[in-house]
């Protein structure tokens, strides 16, 4: 159970999709004993604001340079503990907490379900935003799953319904979306007793429709609309958090802060399981996900594509950015890329088509209903998915000019590389979709660019000659594991 939150005396969630995972790499920083806080109860920071300033009616740049320069000067304590970092914090109610439409992403309604004792979720209550020009509003928030089509393509070659059976097993449940949910909300109410302003959202894989049932949860702590100092503020911001989470929250374990061009905290959830990866203000990627999510549904051979591609990658070594390789973000963009400029293509570009949806200047609690009554794509092209895996690993393997191209998703097209400092000395290069820069990880080593294009090379020869997924995954293992969980 969630010890911090209102709803304690809740019973645990049942964990049917629950995974061993790896122990991570324990922090340098010792350990503390998790200690219960209750609900009534806070971290010494706000204690120590003047009390003539209410936490709520500070700006959240006020409030975050106001708790750095506390911090700056509140000792650190020992692993012995130290009284004074102890005493009982106020916990101010946020005005937003009234009108909670800053909340992550609302679900639907049977994901509400309460457990004995547990209150609604708040984020089951917002309301309605301002109606878009041309928009046309659906009672109730639960469009994210209503109104998705999840129907699947008929497939009637022997590659095709491999594809499918192979996708049925993998792809993310309701129940694992739910846990990782659960967990989002309790975190928010947790974070929110120090940063009243904050809102919490549920981003990437988890949220885009390109998830799979063993696919880490990524968080955005957004604190201000503005840009934010990935180096300083970030970074301080979630050194606060990893202490927290430490000191103050029994069901997180393992935190670690890592700090990487874009800082993160990664911990698990005792509760449901899952692994998180939590950032601050990275906005971008709320904005992504909604984009993907919306590339996802908008025809019914993209999912179960790109999900058995990033599995193929993954079990070939291909799907490991830490190590010089493509991300998860970058192998569904070539993805989309792919289908974008065949010719007749199998999805338009959303952004040009739909550019009042996906506007980069959209208040962050709109983002999520501007897409929602987009209509599916009807392409003419009826390409069996099976024919779709072939053509994709032949155009990265033979067809697609490397030397002289960048992958656009925005535009549906390659676009010529410039002699720009972003494109320079990189082999693989992929333009995000929002701010135009090449993605986070390029490919600039050229072994392991030649090491990716040898495998699409001979991916597409196993497959072009027996048209069997088996030459490229154990998928039968695959599936008998998965369907243990």
């Amino acid at each position: 159970m969630y010890p911090n939150s209102p709803s304690q005396g809740r019973i645990p969630l049942p964990l049917p999709c629950e995974q061993q995972q790896p122990p991570l790499e324990q922090s340098q920083e010792q350990p503390l004993q998790p200690q219960p806080l209750q609900p009534q109860q806070a971290s010494g920071y706000l204690s120590k604001l003047p009390v003539s300033v209410a936490p709520e009616l500070l700006s959240p740049e006020q409030f975050i340079q106001a708790s750095i320069n506390l911090h700056n000067n509140v000792k650190r304590r020992s692993d012995e503990g130290n009284i004074a970092y102890d005493v009982k914090r106020q916990k101010f109610q946020s005005p937003q907490e009234q009108t909670v439409n800053h909340q992550a992403v609302p679900l639907r309604g049977d994901l509400g379900c309460s457990y004995p004792g547990s209150p609604a979720f708040p984020l089951l209550q917002s309301p309605s935003p301002p109606v878009l020009k041309g928009h046309v509003p659906n009672s109730g928030e639960c469009w994210l799953y209503d109104h998705v089509d999840t129907t699947l393509p008929v497939a009637k070659d022997k590659l095709s319904k491999q594809i499918l059976e192979l996708f049925q097993a993998l792809q993310q449940q309701v129940c694992d979306l739910k846990k990782k949910d659960i967990c989002r909300a309790e975190l928010q109410r947790e974070i929110q007793q120090i940063f009243p302003q904050s809102r919490l959202y549920l981003v990437g894989s988890s949220l885009n429709g390109f998830g799979t049932r063993s696919s880490d949860a990524d968080l955005c702590l957004v604190l201000k609309d503005e840009p934010m100092n990935q180096h300083t503020e970030a970074r301080h911001i979630l050194s606060l958090l990893h202490k927290h989470f430490y000191t103050r929250l029994s069901y997180i374990e393992r935190p670690q802060f890592i700090k990487a061009k874009v800082p993160i905290v990664k911990f698990r959830d005792k509760v449901s399981g899952a692994e998180f990866d939590l950032n601050v203000n990275n906005v971008v990627g709320i904005r992504n996900t909604f984009l993907l999510r919306t590339y996802a549904y908008i025809e019914n051979r993209v999912r179960p594509l790109v999900l058995v591609i990033k599995m193929w990658a993954n079990y070939h070594g291909l799907n490991d950015a830490s190590r010089g390789t493509l991300s998860s973000y970058t192998l569904v963009l070539m993805a989309l890329h792919y289908l974008q400029t065949l010719p007749e293509p199998i999805i338009p570009s959303l952004q040009k088509k739909y550019p009042e949806c996906f506007d980069s200047t959209m208040q962050l609690h709109l983002v999520h209903h501007a897409p929602r009554n987009i209509p599916k794509y009807l392409s003419k092209n009826e390409t069996p998915l099976g024919d779709l895996l072939l053509g994709f690993l032949k155009y990265f393997a033979i067809e697609f000019d490397w030397s002289k191209d960048i992958i656009s998703v925005r535009e549906a097209k390659a676009l010529p590389r410039s002699d720009d400092y972003e494109w320079r000395n990189k082999f693989i290069c992929v333009e995000e979709p929002y701010d135009r820069t090449n993605t986070a990880r390029a490919v600039y080593e050229r072994q392991k660019f030649d090491m990716i294009r040898a495998e699409f090379l001979r991916a597409w020869v196993a497959l072009r000659d027996n048209r069997d997924l088996y030459s490229l995954l154990p998928w039968k293992g695959i599936m008998k594991k998965m369907n243990s969980l």
